[in-house]
């Protein structure tokens, strides 16, 4: 009897627990098929289909639409004629809204940057530190341009701070074309958030290292970031490469300068540019990064590969001036350019382009600061302001070919600065 009753007990407790398995898996399916449905919605929603006309906000369809007619323009060809521009291939709420002729606090200054999807995934953290209008030309090829098109679209669809405020621009070989990613439906499928689409560009983070990129294609860092300066209508415009961060607040800070000290025609404004060892925090502020720098965690940018190539900025001189405890940012000293130094600079939109001649690695920068100084400009240093390389620069971390290209660009070089003696004929610096 009383081992009856025991087994009368278990077989209702077994029924019970098989019922909520049951519930379990029933539960489990129902969620199954709701997350199918829910991407099958975002994925219609991002590229298109007639349920995604009827029930996406207005917004987004016109986003869309932008998108598709600029796509349709088949691109611009660059000079050479051998790289395909879309210029504003998606453009910011901020562009977009932004009245000819008119110019907000906002707009007068603009980070203009540039990359491979290889790194665009510093997007997210560099317009966290910048929260201002930033203009990002993107170099792809091959199924690369595809890639690009549909993620820095999902970028400026799921991220608002993106839509608010980031232009991309698109460059491929003249003989690519970029189109509408809407056949991409089984690649794209787990695009559901701003998070998820950064998640997938950190799957790409290292496929190429540095300029060694697939087909022995050349990177044109220089046509790039002329792209990328030429995407916006800032008065002043600050050019970095995307794995580089500036100081915290530094728009505010030169907007708070030019009110209170014009500039002159001929000025640019140096920030001295350091690196930082990976496992650091960049640095906010001057304090933060000097204490940092007298322990070694930080060093001049470029100190173990090229020293001379920055040493001008006078570091010393820089990290011992006197920083008053203030949100205050000034000129702390003005330099005239000397060889070899290649500084990073807020330069009003007038500054000479970046000669697109030069590709892959070497004197794509320091050509440009040698005509600046050919032109007559002056370099003013910010007391208080810098940028940040992530990352010590290292030899034999770079590509096979580094020493090749940059000993081709030396002889190319030296051709441009023949040539500057023929532009600025009245001019009597030499670089």
């Amino acid at each position: 009897m009383h081992l009856s009753k025991k087994c009368s007990v278990f077989k209702v407790v077994l029924s019970a627990l098989l019922i909520v398995a049951l519930l379990q898996l029933i539960y489990l399916s129902f969620l199954s098929r709701f997350h199918g449905k829910q991407q099958r919605y975002r994925y219609s929603e991002l590229f298109g289909g007639s349920a995604a006309k009827k029930n996406a906000h207005p917004e987004k369809n016109t986003r869309k639409e932008r998108l598709r007619y600029s796509l349709s323009s088949g691109g611009i060809f660059d000079n050479s004629g051998q790289y395909r521009v879309y210029k504003n291939l998606i453009k910011s709420d901020f562009t977009t809204n932004q009245k000819p002729g008119s110019h907000s606090n906002s707009d007068i200054l603009t980070l203009a940057t540039h990359t491979t999807i290889n790194n665009l995934h510093h997007l997210e953290s560099l317009l966290e530190r910048w929260q201002n209008p930033l203009s990002v030309a993107i170099f792809a090829h091959g199924e690369d341009v595809k890639f690009a098109t549909a993620l820095v679209y999902a970028l400026s669809f799921f991220c608002p701070q993106i839509q608010a405020l980031v232009d991309f621009h698109l460059v491929c070989l003249s003989g690519e074309t970029a189109s509408f990613p809407e056949q991409d439906r089984e690649h794209f499928a787990g695009l559901e958030d701003c998070t998820s689409v950064f998640s997938r560009l950190e799957t790409h983070r290292d496929k190429y290292q540095n300029y060694a990129m697939s087909g022995n294609i050349s990177y044109p860092n220089n046509l790039l970031r002329n792209v990328a300066r030429g995407g916006t209508e800032s008065s002043y415009i600050l050019v970095i490469d995307i794995d580089m961060m500036p100081s915290a607040d530094l728009h505010q800070q030169f907007l708070a300068m030019i009110l209170r000290r014009a500039p002159a025609v001929d000025e640019v404004f140096v920030l001295p540019a350091f690196e930082i060892r990976h496992a650091r925090k960049i640095p906010s502020t001057k304090a933060e990064l000097v204490q940092l720098y007298q322990v070694g965690e930080v060093r001049p940018f470029y100190e173990e590969l090229c020293p001379r190539c920055q040493a001008p900025t006078n570091y010393s001189q820089w990290v011992n001036s006197h920083v008053r405890e203030t949100n205050s940012l000034n000129v702390a000293y003005t330099l005239n350019w000397v060889d070899p130094w290649e500084p990073f600079y807020i330069g009003p939109r007038t500054v000479p382009l970046y000669d697109e001649n030069f590709k892959q690695y070497g004197f794509n920068r320091i050509s440009q600061a040698c005509e600046l100084h050919v032109a007559g400009f002056r370099f003013s240093v910010l007391s208080s302001a810098f940028v940040v390389h992530r990352g010590f620069k290292i030899q034999g971390e770079f590509h096979a070919r580094k020493e090749e290209e940059n000993k081709q660009n030396r002889v190319l070089f030296r051709s441009f600065k023949e040539g500057l003696k023929t532009k600025y004929p009245s001019s009597t610096r030499r670089c």
